[in-house]
């Protein structure tokens, strides 16, 4: 295990199931053998807000403790030939004591089915569901040619969209722009990273200008927002 760079997530960055767009990194850390990367993973800064960190703190977090004592994990990734070996949970666990920060947070979707991280150490703390008017964008896609099963890949959504019409692609706006009960600035995605969080009226904006691409890039993030999640936490709170 050594202190890794962006290009070591990026020779891997292809496994992972999100995108390659990486968050700001604090610690990126990687694991080679016989000289080929194997895994690495990538501490960022913590978001503002996100459920589960006051059920595990009993208290509110402020911006100026969580940019001094938290780190978050937000990715973990194995080249294929080396996954179901444990070394998920060793990559976690070998590193939260090197990060340099008091408490260590994630959300994941996969630790429901995978629980690596908590053999890693990570207590789990709270799981959410999606809303259902999340759940019933994704039904309502379908009439435009778009398979749930692929709402991840951005290429497929590029795909569909390409033959689309311009009031079928304002029939997909239309079906984002009646989502509620979720965070707008996860669903937007790219070039909203300077916002702590978006108000309607701003995503509203958004979605209204949006290029197919961008569209393409909204699906995807949607994809992300239809599965449970889970919040881990480590560290030792007071």
């Amino acid at each position: 295990m050594e202190e890794g760079t962006r290009k070591d997530y990026e020779k891997l960055a292809c496994f992972h199931y999100r995108s390659s767009r990486l968050p700001a990194p604090r610690r990126i850390f990687v694991l080679r053998h016989r000289g080929e990367t194997v895994g690495v993973i990538v501490y960022s800064y913590s978001p503002s807000t996100c459920f589960g960190r006051r059920q595990a703190l009993g208290r509110v977090v402020s911006v100026g403790e969580l940019n001094r004592d938290f780190a978050w994990v937000s990715r973990v990734v194995l080249h294929p030939k080396y996954r179901s070996i444990g070394l998920g949970a060793m990559l976690v666990r070998k590193t939260l004591p090197l990060v340099g920060r008091r408490f260590v947070e994630t959300i994941a979707v996969m630790a429901r089915y995978n629980p690596f991280f908590e053999r890693a150490g990570m207590i789990r703390v709270a799981e959410r569901k999606p809303s259902a008017s999340v759940l019933k964008a994704v039904g309502e896609l379908r009439r435009f040619g778009f398979d749930p099963v692929y709402l991840a890949s951005e290429r497929h959504n590029l795909q569909v969209l390409s033959r689309l019409g311009n009031s079928q692609i304002r029939g997909v706006k239309e079906v984002l722009l009646g989502i509620s009960g979720c965070p707008f600035k996860r669903l937007a995605g790219a070039g909203v990273a300077h916002k702590p969080f978006l108000l309607r009226d701003e995503f509203g904006e958004i979605v209204n200008n949006a290029s197919v691409e961008r569209l393409a890039l909204m699906l995807c993030n949607l994809s992300v927002l239809t599965q449970a999640k889970v919040y881990l936490f480590w560290g030792t709170p007071v």
